[in-house]
């Protein structure tokens, strides 16, 4: 691996790795004074000096020298600058890392969860800083990559074309915008310049029951290859993943307790080099799915459950230029077709009982979308005005648009003896459409006062054509280098706007509910639901839907230390907020008098997110890390946002709304995860150790309505251990025009090793005789690990 800094810390590519020739190549690089160091186990670090002028190109070549077992080299100077490149605290998962985790299911978004502010629910959904993921962001080399309507990270990502992973709980770049909760940034891997491939999990898993096959319990292979078909001017790759599982579902009598998966995800790209001074990559993504019976439980059976359909496809290019100045413009278009629907299994009444659901899925949607994104950034040659300044400007611009359905059946509220108390019914066409366009413009200066000191400060301008007119985003942060203590201090603050969901915009169309009581204080009424957004500081509703002159925004700030104990120990202790302002939110209101009452829509709500967290990462080589971190936090906000009654499907029965604390409250975590070589036999092992609260949850009556303070309970405390253990050999072929060295990897991983069998349901109907047990315990899952490539 080969590592590049400077001229201005924070703006150097990521590292690059020789070739089997040993050659290595940057590209792009602005005129100024560069370090190019190796630091390789078994050999002397070694580092020069490279001066780069507008238009050239230089050659530094090496040779390493075999280090003595008693010499000690210790680079402080480096270890500066790459301290105080950024000013923002952010969670980094890297290729390597994400080949030696144990995924469950072979996702980048599960590594996530090794970030303490990221959440996994018991139904699989993702909460970065208390806020689901669909008020948070996904970035794909650059751009936006979620789906356009509800904002979900419904795109898959072959996590072999990945190079890196970065969860920014407060990004203090004003080029990011467009969320509330928290920014994940995918960077993929350029296509080799060398012919390679690698096959990986192509061995099915088959599954046992009572002592007997009882049939393919998954298969999920992933090839990956390509090359250079013109050498040194165009390179592509392909990353396919296949997918194909029944996971079963404890809490439910087998063989109707499993959700089935299957799907396909394509992954393309292409690289042409112009010169050195001028690069084309594209990338084509492809990912039909589907899910069957995906959200059943202990208290959900497959006849109740809901299939998910998808299909999309997302084309990026990205053209990189460097003027003879030295000035950089990168420019980023992607558009992406997203289709999705959903349906239950039949159109029998929907049932809703203290044990849990019955008759079929109430709501069918169908949406289909479309988002382009165009965006320039032009990154100016280094200034030198008291200390470095490096200057970066862009236009961000953003279409979405969709159009779908959402029809709905009858919901029943039926007590313990099966006694109606009220039904739900829906009337209206429920046809749905809306359309967005924001442009959004950023500047922002990175200054490198001394070595040991840089700020970073920026402002970001948004105009939406759904919610504000003009929003006015500032950010800012610094980092400090304490040389004797070795210590950096970082902090920073900054607003950031949101966008606005695509489903608030046409939320007039949706079918009106129209709710019959038949027991209780209003036995005998009927109350219509009419859908009307309510404006911020208004008491009377609208139902078009132009008046969503707001939009959410989310003030951040941070601060965080960290000191190097020793050359292979670092320790960090850091604590931010994120306090979120006019999320959109529904609340339904009863009238005083007469049958029409009101199904609010507000952009009124609000969140707030706390996180102290206390972390150390161990590295004793290149080949091996440990991370260990304890973090406290808190989570509270209202409870009837979009996110959590129309995503990813309809809730039967919507609540008034509260503020309180948020389901995805942790107070208490404990993370351990790594990957660390053993001393014996080659082996490798990649523990991932997660330790928290339990998950919030309320009490309820037969009406569905809280009994008691919302979220106010907890599941038992969470306890899982997950791990990878494997060994790579090398073979040679001695067949081709030279001999080839492949590698494969055998292991095995487990995930829930301890088979502590956490829940995830609870029976909190205070009318169930069941009520207060805790069912669906998770158990021990394990699996092969085996894959070849270069």
């Amino acid at each position: 691996m080969v590592n590049l800094t400077g001229p201005v810390p924070g703006y150097a590519p990521v590292p690059t790795y020789t070739d089997s020739e040993g050659r290595y190549e940057f590209l792009h690089l602005a005129p100024g004074n560069y370090t190019v160091a190796i630091n390789m186990d078994g050999f002397k670090p070694w580092s020069a000096g490279v001066v780069l002028s507008a238009g050239q190109a230089a050659t530094q070549d090496t040779v390493l020298q075999l280090n003595s077992v008693t010499e000690r080299v210790e680079v402080q100077g480096e270890a500066t600058e790459v301290a105080t490149e950024s000013t923002t605290p952010n969670a980094t998962v890297t290729d390597t890392q994400l080949e030696s985790l144990p995924l469950a299911t072979g996702k980048f978004t599960e590594a996530l969860s090794v970030s303490p502010s990221v959440i996994k629910t018991q139904q699989g959904r993702l909460n970065f800083n208390g806020q689901a993921e669909s008020q948070s962001m996904l970035l794909v080399d650059g751009t936006e990559s979620v789906d356009p309507v509800t904002g979900s990270f419904g795109i898959p990502i072959p996590v072999d074309a990945i190079q890196s992973i970065q969860v920014f709980t407060t990004p203090d770049s004003s080029a990011y915008g467009g969320f509330s909760g928290a920014m994940t940034r995918i960077d993929t891997r350029p296509p080799s310049q060398s012919w390679n491939y690698k096959f990986v999990d192509f061995i099915p898993s088959f599954r046992g029951k009572n002592g007997h096959l009882v049939g393919l319990a998954n298969i999920t292979p992933r090839i990956q290859f390509g090359g250079p078909s013109i050498k040194n001017k165009f390179s592509w790759s392909e990353d396919m993943t296949y997918e194909y599982r029944r996971d079963p579902v404890r809490g439910l009598t087998w063989p109707y307790n499993e959700t089935t998966v299957y799907g396909l995800v394509s992954f393309t790209q292409g690289q042409w080099t112009f010169s050195a001074k001028h690069i084309l990559s594209a990338n084509l993504n492809i990912f039909p799915s589907t899910i069957l019976d995906a959200n059943i439980n202990a208290l959900i059976p497959q006849t109740a459950s809901v299939n998910f359909h998808r299909r999309g496809v997302s084309l990026g290019i990205s053209d990189d230029y460097q003027f003879n100045s030295g000035a950089v413009l990168n420019t980023v278009v992607r558009a992406t077709n997203f289709y999705s629907d959903s349906e239950g299994h039949g159109y029998a009444n929907m049932t809703i009982n203290p044990e849990g659901y019955g008759g079929n899925y109430f709501n069918d949607y169908a949406r289909n979308s479309n988002q382009v994104e165009v965006l320039p950034i032009l990154q100016l040659p280094t200034r030198n005005w008291h200390g470095a300044h490096q200057f970066q400007m862009g236009e961000d611009i953003l279409y979405r648009e969709y159009k779908g359905s959402s029809q709905s059946r009858p919901v029943q509220l039926l007590d313990q003896n099966g006694t109606l108390d009220e039904q739900i019914n829906f009337v209206g066409a429920g046809q749905l459409r809306a359309t967005d366009y924001e442009f959004s413009e950023f500047l922002e200066d990175h200054w490198t006062l001394t070595s040991r000191l840089s700020l970073n400060y920026g402002v970001r301008l948004t105009s939406q054509h759904l919610g504000r007119d003009l929003g006015f985003g500032p950010r800012g942060g610094l980092a400090y280098n304490w040389p004797r203590a070795k210590t950096v201090i970082r902090g920073g603050a900054g607003l950031i706007y949101g966008h606005v969901p695509l489903l608030a915009a046409d939320y007039a169309d949706n079918q009106t509910r129209v709710r019959q009581y038949f027991t209780g204080p209003l036995a005998g009424q009927t109350i219509t639901f009419q859908n009307v957004y309510v404006p911020s500081g208004s008491n009377g509703g609208t139902p078009g839907p132009d008046n969503l002159a707001n939009s959410p925004r989310t003030f951040v700030w941070n601060v965080e230390v960290e000191t190097e104990v020793s050359k292979t120990i670092q320790v960090r202790a850091q604590f931010f907020e994120t306090h979120s302002k006019d999320l959109f939110l529904l609340n339904p209101i009863l009238p005083a008098t007469g049958t029409i009452g009101l199904l609010e829509l507000r952009n009124t709500g609000s969140a707030y997110y706390r996180q102290a967290e206390i972390a150390a990462r161990y590295r004793p080589s290149e080949k091996a890390e440990f991370n260990l971190s304890y973090s406290w936090s808190r989570a509270r906000g209202d409870l009837n946002t979009l996110s959590d009654t129309l995503i990813p499907i309809e809730t039967p029965v919507i609540r008034p709304n509260v503020y309180g604390i948020e389901p995805s409250d942790i107070p208490q975590r404990l993370l351990a995860w790594g990957y660390l070589h053993l001393p014996f036999w080659g082996l490798v092992v990649s523990p991932v150790l997660d330790v928290h609260s339990g998950y919030a949850y309320s009490n309820v009556d037969v009406y569905q309505n809280y009994v008691g303070v919302p979220n106010s309970l907890r599941f038992p405390l969470y306890m899982s251990l997950d791990g990878k253990l494997y060994k790579d050999f090398n073979i040679h072929l001695p067949f081709g025009e030279h001999r080839k060295t492949r590698k494969i990897r055998l292991g095995v991983y487990a995930i829930d090793f301890t088979n502590r069998h956490n829940p995830h349901d609870v029976f909190n109907n205070v009318s169930s005789p069941l009520f207060g047990q805790f069912a669906g315990f998770q158990r021990r899952f394990t699996g092969l690990a085996i894959g070849m490539g270069e």
